[in-house]
């Protein structure tokens, strides 16, 4: 009964403090970094739940702690043996370090999308075509080796990288049908 009476009152006197002290919820798979007066308080981490702020003096900046995924758009690559091949790839990451995401890159997913288009045409321009068909899952985590160094930086994770799609061109995908079909007849013959 006397739980349930200081239960009661605390909920009372934070409905009671809402229209005085602004506040912010914080969910579950969120925290948040305080500034006060342009600077992070105590250089520490707020955790989930009710956080109360001074109006014009501190400010929340919210950082979500899941998994996100960036679509890397298609990108032209010229293999090491100078084949032009279409690569697009899914990056998965999550932020480590709120403080350091924050502060450290203004846009977090713009940076690490434009980091990831441009390691995945570094790093797949050293294989060759067969290489790059033969070897995704080595190449995937050379890739995120690299973007994942990169990135520590910002406070971010890299936790995977995967080929969506890899296209050759029109008269290469030909060839390599002939090929194939003069292979068979070989061996049929």
């Amino acid at each position: 009964a006397d739980t349930n009476r200081v239960l009661a009152d605390t909920i009372r006197v934070l409905t009671d403090a809402t229209p005085t002290y602004p506040h912010q919820v914080i969910k579950q798979y969120e925290c948040a970094i305080l500034f006060k007066l342009g600077r992070i308080r105590s250089n520490k981490i707020q955790e989930p739940g009710v956080l109360l702020i001074i109006p014009c003096v501190e400010e929340v900046i919210r950082v979500d702690l899941r998994t996100k995924v960036i679509a890397v758009p298609p990108q032209e690559v010229i293999s090491k043996d100078s084949v032009p091949v279409h690569v697009d790839a899914i990056i998965y990451y999550h932020v480590c370090d709120p403080i350091t995401s924050v502060t450290g890159v203004a846009n977090l997913q713009l940076a690490t999308g434009r980091l990831a288009q441009t390691l995945l045409r570094n790093v797949l321009g050293i294989y060759t075509l067969t290489e790059i068909l033969d070897q995704r899952d080595r190449i995937q985590q050379n890739l995120q080796k690299h973007l994942d160094e990169a990135t520590i930086v910002w406070g971010v994770k890299v936790e995977r990288v995967e080929f969506k799609d890899v296209r050759l061109p029109q008269t290469m995908q030909r060839a390599m049908a002939a090929e194939a079909e003069a292979a068979r007849e070989a061996r049929a013959k």
